[in-house]
This record gives C-alpha cells, structure tokens and sequence, in this order.
C-alpha cells in the first residue's frame, strides 16, 4: 500500500511540474496573441500601402495586405494554441485534484507514507512522514 501511495505522490509532483510548464506556455502564448492583435489593429489604422515586415534581423518593405494576412495568420494558430494549452491545464488541475484527494484519504487512514518533496524556497529535498 504504502508504494502505491508514493507512486501517486511521484505522479502528483510530475504532473504539478507539468502544468507549471503548461501554465508558462500559456502565459507567453497570451502575451503573443495580444502583441499580434495590436499589430493587427495598427495595420488596419495604416493608409500605407507598402510596411517594414521583420524578417529575421532585417526590415523588408513588404506590401500592407499580404503582412496583415500573416499576421492574421498568426494569431489564428496562437488562439488556437491557446485553446489547447487552455485544456491541458484544465485537464491538470483535475487530476492534481483527484491525486490530492487519494493521498489525503490514504493519509487519514493512517497509511505511513515517505514521500519525497522539493520545498520551494531552497530547491532542497527532504522526506516527510
């Protein structure tokens, strides 16, 4: 019993570092989408009919029509990345959640567990029972 718990207290910790990394992805994906969107609002504020495109680490003149279209683009695949990653999270906590559950009813019945844990402040590892 008491490696099956500890087997749901290793899964627990991998899957809060996953949503952790899930959450950051989402973070600069929302960031990204906003940046597009005024990119995108500018563009059709501009009268020009030629703009600066970045292309790497040059500037080329590149016609207003076709640059909006990719910026479009773009923020079409991050909205849509966005909805996914917004799923994995959900999907994350929800399995957090219930892994929680398990191993605060395996604690109650009085199951010895020695669990690994990693504090937060110090990086450190220490085991608790």
């Amino acid at each position: 019993m008491t490696n099956e718990i500890q087997q749901k207290v290793m899964d627990f910790e991998r899957s809060r570092n996953q949503l952790m990394g899930v959450s950051s992805q989402k973070q600069n994906l929302q960031i990204q989408s906003q940046t597009l969107k005024t990119t995108l609002e500018e563009l059709e504020k501009t009268k020009e009919k030629r703009v600066y495109k970045a292309v790497g680490n040059i500037l080329i003149l590149s016609d207003t029509s076709a640059v909006k279209k990719d910026v479009k683009e773009k923020q079409e695949s991050a909205e849509l990345r966005l909805k996914t990653l917004q799923k994995q999270e959900e999907s994350l906590v929800n399995k957090l959640n219930g892994l929680k559950s398990e191993i605060e009813a395996a604690q109650k019945t009085g199951a010895p567990v020695n669990q690994v844990t990693e504090t937060e402040e110090s990086g450190e590892k220490k085991e608790k029972k």
